[in-house]
């Protein structure tokens, strides 16, 4: 250890990178061990950023910061709810479809055994086809009830309960929270800290709506080529897959399968579900290229690379729920570690690699 002029400690460049693998060691093990308490807190949190401009105009309207906030709250949960009821009763509409569906990929795998054995002389019993009647009654089962459902997909009724209390706190003690940061930054100027956090807030915002309006374009294009396929359940398959492209990479992907399927596995020709797969990946050319960049435009601006490492890693602590928090959460970091010249190497890191100079 060294002493500079300032009689601060100098760790040596081994120790400073031991330091900094323990640490990141030590956050993954509490965002591990709090997920029951973080996820709700993290979702709370962009969910309340989204929330202020509307608490804004309600107080500009001479309405008290607790009547503001819970007019906001009820704003937020009602659009939740009325999402996730309708796509409640569209798995349960789906569900009902599925014997004739069951019917026909037992076929397909009768054929497939007798080919197996014909001509390869392997035997693999899948000719037996699955049970029907169990898998129609789980999915019932787990459909039956919109309430069930709905607390399934946050996670848990606790997981609800504390997302609906964090985000009435954040939007009832913004201004508290703002004051609090700045006065964590004493050698900065309070009304700069204040600006930078009303910038990162209108960062957040610009994201979820640019990403919100991308979801509903998409949702429309999706149901439009679906329904002009004369594919059941449109509605539901278009709207869950522009659901589904919050997740970069892997979203889209998993989008498009459940139509795809599901075609092979009702209509009589192959050209349906390949017309389906063609359809979306010209959609998803349409999205990269034109939509995200439009709508969404640079408020991210996270590499390629930093996305997909991003995505694993919120997929293996958090689930499906780490997979979307993770993107806004690291273009947060980035826009915080453009505030300083000493973490200016972390945002180069996480953004995306700026256009060589023509050489003059």
């Amino acid at each position: 250890m060294i002493n500079d002029k300032n009689n601060r400690i100098k760790l040596p460049a081994h120790l400073n990178v031991l330091s900094i693998l323990l640490l990141i060691i030590v956050i993954v093990f509490i965002l591990i061990l709090g997920k029951n308490l973080l996820v709700p807190l993290f979702l709370a949190g962009y969910i309340s950023a989204l929330l202020v401009p509307m608490g804004n105009w309600l107080e500009s309207k001479k309405m008290s910061r607790i009547f503001s906030s819970i007019i906001s709250l009820l704003t937020a949960v009602l659009g939740i709810l009325g999402l996730l009821t309708f796509i409640a009763f569209q798995v349960a509409s789906f569900s009902r479809d599925l014997g004739n569906v069951g019917e026909r990929l037992n076929k397909y795998l009768e054929d497939l055994e007798a080919f197996l054995s014909d001509k390869l002389k392997i035997e693999t019993g899948i000719g037996k086809g699955i049970d029907q009647d169990y898998l129609i009654g789980l999915l019932q089962d787990n459909s039956k009830s919109v309430a069930d459902f709905i607390f399934g997909t946050l996670g848990s009724l606790t997981s609800f309960v504390l997302l609906i209390v964090f985000i009435f706190f954040f939007l009832l003690y913004r201004d508290h929270l703002t004051k609090f940061i700045s006065q964590l930054f004493k050698n900065e100027k309070p009304e700069k800290v204040k600006e930078e956090i009303k910038n990162l807030r209108k960062v957040i915002q610009k994201y979820i709506i640019g990403v919100m309006k991308v979801m509903a374009i998409l949702a429309v294009l999706n149901t439009a080529i679906l329904f002009g396929f004369g594919i059941k359940h449109a509605v539901f398959f278009g709207v869950l897959a522009g659901i589904l492209n919050i997740i970069p990479f892997l979203g889209p992907f998993l989008g498009a399968i459940l139509p795809t399927i599901f075609a092979f596995l009702t209509k009589d020709s192959l050209w349906y579900p390949l017309g389906i797969v063609i359809s979306f990946q010209l959609i998803q050319l349409i999205e990269s290229n034109f939509l995200t960049p439009k709508i969404v435009g640079s408020n991210v601006n996270l590499n390629a690379f930093v996305t997909f490492l991003g995505l694993m890693v919120g997929a293996a602590i958090w689930g499906i729920a780490g997979m979307i928090i993770i993107i806004p959460t690291l273009a947060v970091l980035r826009q915080i570690f453009e505030l300083h010249e000493a973490t200016l190497p972390f945002a180069l890191l996480l953004g995306e690699e700026k256009e060589k100079e023509e050489k003059t």
